[in-house]
């Protein structure tokens, strides 16, 4: 299996955006070591501290990509002017998050739009 391309990364309005593409569909085990360093890294240098992971292509992360998410999440809330979202959420994944509860504890919104402009006003 080829290398998935690197996701897209870009600064707006002082909100980190994370842009997960058609190579993140499915976020197995074998995708989550190289993605892991490149959130944490993007989290930890977010400045402001603020984040948004678009998840519209993505139909499938199980709980290793949880793990990973409430670890970049925890390092985000410990900085001050802290912000942290996903947006773009299928049906599945929107599921986990219910099922797990996380859904009370992140933000999330349709579209990464949405979610950079909240973000940039908190």
């Amino acid at each position: 299996m080829a290398d998935p391309k690197s996701p897209e990364i870009e600064v707006r309005n002082g909100v980190t955006v994370i842009q997960l593409g058609p190579d993140y569909d499915n976020l197995s085990d074998h995708l989550l070591d190289a993605l892991q360093v490149v959130l944490l890294e993007c989290g930890r240098k977010a400045d402001p501290p603020k984040v948004v992971i678009d998840l519209s292509h993505t139909v499938f992360f199980g709980s290793a990509f949880l793990e990973i998410l409430l670890k970049m999440w925890k390092e985000l809330s410990e900085r001050e002017g802290n912000a942290f979202a996903l947006s773009g959420l299928s049906d599945n994944c929107a599921e986990v998050l219910q099922v797990t509860q996380l859904d009370s504890l992140w933000k999330i919104y349709k579209t990464h739009e949405e979610a950079e402009k909240a973000l940039a006003t908190v």
